[in-house]
């Protein structure tokens, strides 16, 4: 489990903008490399999402482009729905800066307790997606985050 305070966060009033700052500077000149995510906090400072690229990057996709036709379309003809990227990438670009990280953020709807079993966070990780989860105490004190390269490298130890 990595500390919680080994995390950049923001409270989730900050700007894309000032996330996407974050990610980028994020391993610059560190020899530990580590996974590249800012946490989102509220106001009373539990965390309610995290922000990647994966998330900025989804956020820039237009809205029209995003609905179950699209999808039909993604698969029919990758390369039209590509050059409609292409067009609307700086617009959406610069829209997308000033917003909210709360509108892009991924929620933070799972957790973990501490005394959970090592087979319970790899189940939640693989049946729910996940490359990590929140770790929180009894009185729902969020004290870390268990990367799934953790989980595995655990459970996989006699291999």
């Amino acid at each position: 489990m990595i500390d919680i305070f080994e995390f950049p966060h923001v409270p989730y009033w900050f700007t894309v903008k000032q996330g996407v700052i974050l990610l980028k500077s994020m391993n610059v000149g560190s020899k530990v490399v580590h996974p590249q995510v800012v946490l989102v906090f509220e106001e009373k400072y539990n965390l309610i999402g995290i922000l990647s690229a994966k998330e900025v990057l989804a956020g820039l996709e237009p809205r029209y482009l995003s609905t179950a036709k699209h999808a039909q379309v993604m698969e029919e003809d990758e390369s039209s729905v590509a050059l409609i990227w292409d067009a609307m990438f700086d617009h959406n670009n610069k829209e997308l800066a000033d917003r909210p990280i709360s509108e892009v953020m991924f929620p933070a709807t799972h957790f973990l307790y501490t005394e959970d079993p090592l087979t319970k966070a790899a189940y939640m990780m693989v049946h729910y997606n996940l490359d990590m989860l929140p770790v929180i105490e009894h009185n729902k004190k969020l004290i870390g985050i268990v990367r799934i390269s953790e989980i595995f490298d655990e459970l996989s130890a006699g291999i």
